[in-house]
Formats: C-alpha cells, sequence, structure tokens
C-alpha cells in the first residue's frame, strides 16, 4: 500500500467537501505516493507525537486537529508548529488531517460523543446546507435503464433510508446536428425526433465528478444535454453538533456527575442549574458556542461544549444548561473511532492509537 491509499479510505468514510470553509485539512505533510509503513493516529499533531511515529515505524499520522492551521511564511524552528514539521519532513513522516470534515459526518465526533453518553435517538444539531445536488439529463428511452443503473452504482439517487430514487418523465427530444456532428442517432442536417427520458437523481456533492463522469461515459449521445443544480435543503446527515436522548431522565446532579465520569475531565463550568430533569442532551465537540441557539431550539435540557467564553454563559437564558466539559475532553475518544475504522480497512497495516496526551490545558 502507499499513503493515499489509506488517505482513499478516510476520504471515503469523511469525504473534505464538507469540511468547513475556514479549515485546512487533508494531507497537510509529505508524499501521498510513499510505501507505507504504518498508521498513527491522533488528536494532535506534536514533536512528542512524530517521535511516537518513528518509534511505531509509522510514515503516516492520521491527525484530527491540523497542525498548520495558518499559512506558514518560515520554516526556522522557532514555534512549535514549526519544529513539528520540521522533525517529520526529516523523517519522511507524512501528517494528514481530517478535523471539521469528520466534525460533519453522521458517525463522526459527536456521534462518538453520543456514544460515550449512551444517547438515543440522534439527530444532526446543525444541517448542512447546499450539500445535496440534483442532476437532470435526457436520454433515449431505450438507454434509460442502463443510464440509471450507472448512475446508482455510484451512490447518486440515495435518500435518507432509500437507494436508487429517481423522477422519470418520457417525452420527445429534437435535434439537427450541423456539418461537423456525428449524431448516434438520426443524420446530419436533418432534424430529428426521439422517445426520450428526463432523469431527474439527487447527490451528495463531494460525488459531483463521479456522477459528471458516469454520465457521460454512459450516455449514447455525442452531445449531452445535463444540469446540476444545488438545492436548498438542509442535509439530515451531515452537519455540526447531535441531539439525544438519555435512556432515563437524570437530575443535574447526577448527570453532571456521570458526565465528569464518563468524559474524564477534571472540572464542568456550567451555566445556572434550572431545576428540571435532563433527558434531552446536545452534544458539540470543540468550540460550539455558535450552536448555542441551535440546542435551545432544539429544547435540550443540556448543552455539552466546550471553548464557552464569559458572555456565552448568559445565552442560556434559564432555559437550558450550558456545561464546557473543556476542548480536549470534548474529542478525547475520536481517535478511538478513527483507529477502528481504519483497522477494519487495512488490517495487514499497523494502524497505531497515539499514547501521546497532547492536551495544553492543565489544572491546579
Amino acid at each position: 500500500m502507499i499513503i493515499q491509499d489509506v488517505i482513499n479510505h478516510l476520504e471515503d468514510f469523511a469525504p473534505l467537501a464538507y469540511a468547513e470553509d475556514f479549515d485546512n485539512v487533508g494531507l497537510l505533510v509529505g508524499d501521498k505516493n510513499a510505501s507505507l509503513t504504518g498508521v498513527l493516529v491522533t488528536l494532535d499533531t506534536l514533536e512528542e507525537v512524530v517521535d511516537e511515529a518513528i518509534e511505531n515505524n509509522c510514515n503516516l499520522i492520521v491527525s484530527f486537529h491540523p497542525i498548520i492551521f495558518k499559512g506558514l511564511k518560515k520554516l526556522t524552528g522557532k514555534t512549535y508548529v514549526e519544529r513539528t514539521v520540521q522533525k517529520a519532513i526529516k523523517n519522511d513522516i507524512a501528517i494528514y488531517a481530517i478535523h471539521t470534515a469528520l466534525d460533519n459526518h453522521i458517525k463522526g465526533v459527536n456521534y462518538i460523543i453520543c456514544e460515550q453518553l449512551g444517547l438515543l435517538n440522534r439527530k444532526i444539531l446543525i444541517p448542512q446546507v447546499e450539500t445535496i445536488k440534483k442532476l437532470t439529463t435526457y436520454v433515449p428511452k431505450s438507454e434509460a435503464d442502463k443510464l440509471r443503473a450507472a448512475i446508482f452504482n455510484i451512490g447518486a439517487g440515495s435518500i435518507g433510508n432509500y437507494s436508487n430514487c429517481s423522477f422519470n418523465v418520457e417525452g420527445i427530444g429534437g435535434y439537427n446536428g450541423n456539418e461537423n456532428s456525428n449524431p448516434v442517432i438520426g443524420e446530419k442536417g436533418k432534424t430529428h425526433y426521439e422517445n426520450e427520458t428526463k432523469i431527474s437523481v439527487t447527490f451528495a456533492k463531494h460525488l459531483e465528478s463521479k456522477v459528471v463522469e458516469t454520465l457521460f461515459k454512459n450516455h449514447p449521445y455525442e452531445e449531452v444535454a445535463y444540469e446540476i443544480t444545488t438545492l436548498e435543503n438542509k442535509n439530515q446527515n451531515i452537519g455540526m453538533g447531535m441531539v439525544g436522548t438519555l435512556k432515563k431522565p437524570m437530575t443535574e446532579h447526577d448527570f453532571f456527575k456521570f458526565l465528569k465520569t464518563t468524559m474524564k475531565t477534571k472540572s464542568i463550568r456550567h451555566s445556572k442549574f434550572t431545576n428540571k430533569q435532563i433527558q434531552k442532551v446536545a452534544v458539540l465537540g470543540g468550540s460550539g458556542s455558535f450552536a448555542i441557539k441551535a440546542a435551545i431550539a432544539a429544547k435540550a435540557d443540556v448543552f455539552v461544549t466546550s471553548d464557552l467564553k464569559y458572555h456565552d454563559f448568559f445565552s442560556a437564558e434559564n432555559t437550558i444548561i450550558l456545561a464546557d466539559i473543556g476542548h480536549y475532553e470534548s474529542e478525547q475518544y475520536t481517535k478511538n473511532g478513527l483507529v477502528a475504522h481504519l483497522t477494519k480497512k487495512i488490517s495487514n497495516f499497523a494502524v497505531v492509537l497515539s499514547k501521546t496526551n497532547t492536551n495544553p490545558v492543565n489544572y491546579f
């Protein structure tokens, strides 16, 4: 295997098309065509993590957070970022970051938190928009089945729990080819009318290049008439945060004891208790202040996240409890999920779970 093979597995699972615009994801350091020796999975890439990769003979580090977030103008070893990148380059170690592509995945960061907390009836808290597209094309009626099958085969036409979804209308298409044309059906210079099927199929935006390639490969016409539009529908399977319910309601104090133990956090900063039972829980790993209104709109009893500022806590408005468990603590189990996924895909290579604690926050 080469490093690109692992990247393909990661991007089939969590396509980079769904990462946030501000993010820096993908292969950040290294040669994608280098032969693979092993994979080390970590939450953050630091010098110690590169040392750990060297010790385990892993030449690919799969990191949740990107070590290079803003543009690097120098590589002098002055900062921890520069030193980490230098050490990786010197030792031919590639670094791949997945970050918000996994944040937005339905079985990503927030799914893992829900698993830890045992939440049921899970839904995306803030579904992404403009991630669903629609293909409309026109094909001879006799070729419609073949074209639909090819498009379905690459994953288009899936809506929720249903696959092979399309809308079809029969009609008559007309065309007249000029002297440079080479019509498959009809003659150039003569207007031809053909019984055609109009096919409309929705697909996830990361499939667009495959959809177009498949369309052209399987459509019989020399010139393919087609349209691709972006839908405003919210994607219920992609987005930030999740909301679910506990198996049984808990008192506020019992829930916070459970949360502290389960998420292995030394302290929880929180807004005022509301003196209500806790059952509906919203979660968002990492910095989640932007999702407070969404958690309230979802009628969650508590919102578990991190990096809340002083004034954010006022936003609770006595309708929800905001619980800041710490950035590292909210995402700590993410690397375990990545290891489990990659181990299934590349069982013949070592996939190592990093033992380095990269949490930069300490408590006195």
